[in-house]
C-alpha cells in the first residue's frame, strides 16, 4: 500500500462526514474515490465506503479515517482534495481537482 498524502487531501469535513456515515452502517471508515467513464463532462466521481483497502490502493488520511484510490482512478485526481459540503442546495461529497479542464454545473462529472 501506497501512501500518497500529498496527493490527495481529505478534508476533515469530509472526514467526519464518513466516520458518521461507517459508524451508522457498522463498516470501518475507509472511502473510496474512483472515477468512471460518463456523465455529462466526459468522467463521473464515484463514492462508496469501502470494506477493504486493496494492495495497489493508494491513501490518504484524515482524522484516522482514510480516503483510498485505484491506480487507475489515482491518474485522473491526483493532487485533488475532497471536502463534504452543507448548502441551500443540499449535502455532498466535492471533489476539487486540479486535473479538470472543465466540469458540469452538478460538481459530479468533468474533463480532462
Amino acid at each position: 500500500m501506497e501512501s500518497i498524502a500529498s496527493d490527495l487531501v481529505l478534508t476533515r469535513s469530509a472526514a467526519a462526514r464518513v466516520a458518521a456515515i461507517a459508524e451508522r452502517q457498522g463498516k470501518a471508515a475507509i472511502l473510496r474515490l474512483s472515477v468512471d467513464g460518463g456523465g455529462c463532462s466526459g468522467f463521473q466521481y464515484k463514492f462508496g465506503l469501502a470494506d477493504v483497502i486493496d494492495a495497489d490502493d493508494s491513501i490518504a488520511e484524515t482524522e484516522g479515517v482514510k480516503l483510498v484510490v485505484d491506480p487507475v482512478s489515482l491518474d485522473l485526481v491526483r493532487g485533488c482534495r475532497v471536502d463534504f459540503v452543507e448548502s441551500l442546495g443540499g449535502t455532498a461529497f466535492k471533489v476539487d481537482n486540479p486535473n479538470a479542464a472543465s466540469g458540469c454545473g452538478c460538481g459530479s462529472s468533468f474533463s480532462v
